[in-house]
């Protein structure tokens, strides 16, 4: 017997925690009844769950990653109607979701699975699984600005945790600085909040590694799926993290 939540997750439904969501909001019933209780426990092999009415099945499990370009929302849909990260994909009929996000206008490393339990752990920061960023930023940081992100910056929805930060190239000419930042939460906006804490707003932003995950190789706007040694890599991780 497994918690109904879980089932979920690992069906490739949503998050763990979305799915808790969809739970409250009587979306799900096992065995024709509504179910709102987390609690519930369920036998996935013997109960019969379904979400707005349609049965779930079990999913093989898939772990994407995508050079997410500008220009593209990291969610599943958009009443703008503007390009969402799914619409990158070709050929994938299991239902991905993004681990965590990157903004409209920025670039990068992104993750996309069915597996909601892993999803979960990546996107919580007790991991502390390394977000690296390259961030052009108006104007050119000096020393005593970089230590500022080292140490963390008090934002309006707390300080952040101690940083990586570092100057790779200075543009005098152009009044901009390239510099690399290294996180492990994942707040609204946080990079580049912290940089125009400190007086040098974001020009352009990329994530280019999570974890031991890089781009190599992989152009904007396309994507490959992660090895199984990859994948059994990082989730030893984070069993080490715990």
């Amino acid at each position: 017997m497994e918690r109904l939540q879980k089932v979920l997750a690992q069906a490739g439904i949503a998050s763990r925690r979305h799915s808790e969501e969809l739970i409250l909001q009587g979306r799900v019933s096992v065995n024709g009844q509504i179910v709102r209780e987390l609690g519930t426990k369920v036998d996935p092999e013997k109960d019969r769950i379904e979400v707005d009415r349609q049965p779930i099945r079990k999913e093989q499990h898939l772990y994407l990653l995508l050079h997410k370009p500008t220009g593209v929302i990291t969610s599943l849909h958009d009443p703008q109607g503007r390009r969402i990260v799914t619409d990158l994909l070709s050929g994938i009929e299991e239902r991905v979701y993004p681990v965590g996000r990157l903004d409209y206008d920025t670039s990068g490393l992104l993750l996309l699975t069915n597996d909601g339990e892993l999803a979960n752990k990546l996107a919580h920061p007790s991991y502390e699984i390394d977000k690296v960023y390259r961030a052009w930023v108006k104007g050119i940081p000096d020393s005593r600005q970089l230590l500022k992100l080292q140490r963390g910056i008090a934002l309006e929805d707390g300080m952040t945790a101690p940083a990586k930060a570092k100057l790779l190239e200075a543009d005098a000419q152009k009044n901009r600085a390239l510099i690399e930042l290294t996180i492990h939460e994942g707040r609204n906006r946080q990079v580049r909040r912290m940089c125009e804490a400190i007086g040098h707003p974001v020009l352009e932003l990329s994530r280019i590694r999570l974890g031991f995950l890089t781009l190599d190789g992989i152009k904007p706007g396309a994507y490959r799926h992660l090895t199984a040694a990859e994948v059994d890599k990082l989730k030893k991780q984070l069993i080490g993290q715990q």
